[in-house]
Order: C-alpha cells, then sequence, then structure tokens
C-alpha cells in the first residue's frame, strides 16, 4: 500500500508551481486526502488563518511550499516582503503542527540560504559558513530559520519535521511575469516577446558569467515526496542535479530553442547574482534515493512547448 494512501496532507502553496506538480504527484501515489489552503480564503502570514487552516484540514503530513518568491529584480525591490512573509508562513505552520502532534512537517528551504562564496559544490555543512548573495539575503535567511525551528523543535519535542535545499526550478507552469520571475520563464517571455514583435535585439542583465543549477519541476516534487516518505532527520538535504550552466550558456539555448534570431545584449550594470550555484546531492542519494533524471535540454523543451501553447490560448 503507498505510504499516502491512508494519509491527510496538507499542502500550503499547492495551487503555486512547484505544488500543482506535487499534488499531481501525490493523487497518483494513492493519497486520497489533499488539503490545499488557497491564499484567497487563508493568509499564511496570520497565525489565526494558519490555525483555521490546520483545523479544516485536520493534516497527518503538512508540505510547506508556500512562498513569497521571485528573480533578482523582485528581491531588490521588496526585500521586506520576502523576509517578513517568508518567516512567518513557515515558522507559524511548523509551530501549529508542532502543537496539534502531526506526524511529520516537510519544510522547504532554498539554495539562496548558503553563503555567497560557498565551496562548490554546496555541501549542506556549509550552510553557516558566510552571508547569502545581498540581493536575495533577506528571502534566503527567513528560510534558512525553518531549519534552526525544526532542530530545535526535534531536539526539545522531538517533533519530526525535515528541511530540504532544493536547487533553482523551472518548468511548465513557472511565473513569466517579468516583475516576479526567475531567470528562465523571464528569458523565454523576452524571446517570444522580441519574435512576435520584431525587435532586433533582447537585453539580458549581468555579464552571463555568473552560474546556476537548474532543477526540473517534476524532479524537484518527487524528491520532497522520496524525503517526505523515508527521511526522517533535521540534517538539510539538498535536492538537485550535480551540475551547473553559467548565464551566457543559459540564454544561448533558450534563444536556440525559441527561434529567436536576433543580438543578446549584456547589461553588466545589472547584478549578476551569486556568483556560483551548484549543489551536492550526494544526501539526498544516500538519504532517500533521490536522483534527478531530466536534462536541461530536455526540460526547457517542455517549458517552452508549454509556454508556447499558454501565449496561443
Amino acid at each position: 500500500m503507498s505510504f499516502f494512501a491512508d494519509k491527510r496532507v496538507m499542502v500550503t502553496g499547492g495551487a503555486g508551481f512547484l505544488g500543482r506538480h506535487l499534488v499531481d504527484k501525490l493523487k497518483r501515489r494513492g493519497c486520497r486526502n489533499i488539503f490545499v489552503p488557497r491564499s484567497a480564503h487563508y493568509d499564511l502570514v496570520q497565525m489565526q488563518d494558519v490555525e483555521r487552516a490546520y483545523q479544516d484540514a485536520d493534516p497527518d503530513i503538512v508540505i510547506h511550499l508556500a512562498a513569497v518568491c521571485g528573480g533578482i529584480q523582485d528581491n531588490s525591490k521588496r526585500p521586506g516582503t520576502h523576509f517578513y512573509s517568508n518567516l512567518m508562513m513557515g515558522v507559524q505552520a511548523m509551530e501549529v503542527g508542532r502543537r496539534r502532534g502531526i506526524e511529520k512537517f516537510v519544510a522547504l528551504g532554498t539554495v539562496c540560504a548558503y553563503p555567497k562564496f560557498a565551496p562548490i559544490p554546496f555541501n549542506e555543512d556549509d550552510l553557516w559558513d558566510g552571508y547569502p548573495e545581498e540581493t536575495n539575503a533577506a528571502y534566503g535567511l527567513a528560510k534558512k530559520m525553518y531549519l534552526v525551528q525544526s532542530q530545535a523543535y526535534r531536539q526539545q519535542y522531538g517533533f519530526n519535521s525535515i528541511f530540504l535545499l532544493p536547487a533553482n526550478l523551472y518548468g511548465p507552469g513557472d511565473d513569466f511575469n517579468p516583475e516576479t520571475s526567475h531567470v528562465i520563464p523571464a528569458l523565454i517571455k523576452k524571446c517570444f516577446d522580441a519574435k512576435e514583435q520584431g525587435e532586433e535585439f533582447i537585453e539580458v542583465w549581468g555579464t552571463g558569467k555568473a552560474t546556476r543549477e537548474f532543477l526540473y519541476v517534476e524532479d524537484a516534487a518527487e524528491g520532497i515526496l522520496l524525503a517526505t516518505e523515508r527521511y526522517n532527520r533535521s540534517d538539510p538535504v539538498n535536492l538537485g542535479c550535480d551540475w551547473e550552466t553559467s548565464i551566457r550558456d543559459l540564454v544561448d539555448l533558450i534563444v536556440k530553442l525559441t527561434g529567436f534570431q536576433g543580438e543578446i545584449r549584456w547589461d553588466s550594470s545589472k547584478p549578476d547574482g551569486q556568483p556560483r550555484r551548484r549543489v551536492s546531492a550526494q544526501r539526498a542519494r544516500a538519504g532517500f534515493g533521490f536522483e534527478a533524471t531530466t536534462k536541461l535540454d530536455d526540460g526547457l523543451k517542455k517549458t517552452i512547448e508549454h509556454y508556447r501553447k499558454m501565449r496561443q490560448g
């Protein structure tokens, strides 16, 4: 029988980008009782709404995906919002789960929590060896507090919570709003807009020298569910694919796959963000058998095709 068959599972953020993929996988695993607290009815920054969500869901397991997130531009514009909203949502959700004695709480962190100049690949033991990259430090530090809370609650209360650190996510259903999107959806939209409007160039922030590791959203959802089923420690665990690509190479690939034939202009006055990002996936492999399977070009093709259909209505 499936691990989830007789579990009541609350997925905060279950209607979002990652959440929709995770909920779909939960259903395919035989989970019959899934509760998704929608933001229109539950403001999880407010404690009374967190308590009401728990009362309505009566969960055995909580997978906390809800977050305020975005790319460099959005993090630079709204660092206070990113800090406060993410801190309060996660800390309160875990506290209410602890009070109610739920079986397990799964907290999702972020690769932005790592120090700006952490050794490559990022190892979980290096999390506290420096300050995060400045443009997303508020977001990264708010999320890292879930780890502090998880370990403190296990020590004091024996509360079963885990903390996962996914690499940069991408895939079908991503946020393509230029004000809040991350690099991949932002670039895809720029290429489609430029083709449609007959523009001769697109402008890209930074120098292109920074590197990133991109994890396909369905792989991330699978990793989270494997950890939920099999991992029961508060030591942080990365979810990644153990490779990185430069932003310049990423742009070249997206330009090729979208068919944009114009010029790429780099605006080096804008920030690159963290110089390099690549996580070690060793602990996830050893701890719960997670292995990312989607190659970047395959994932980009699926994402671009999804976006093409979305634009066509």
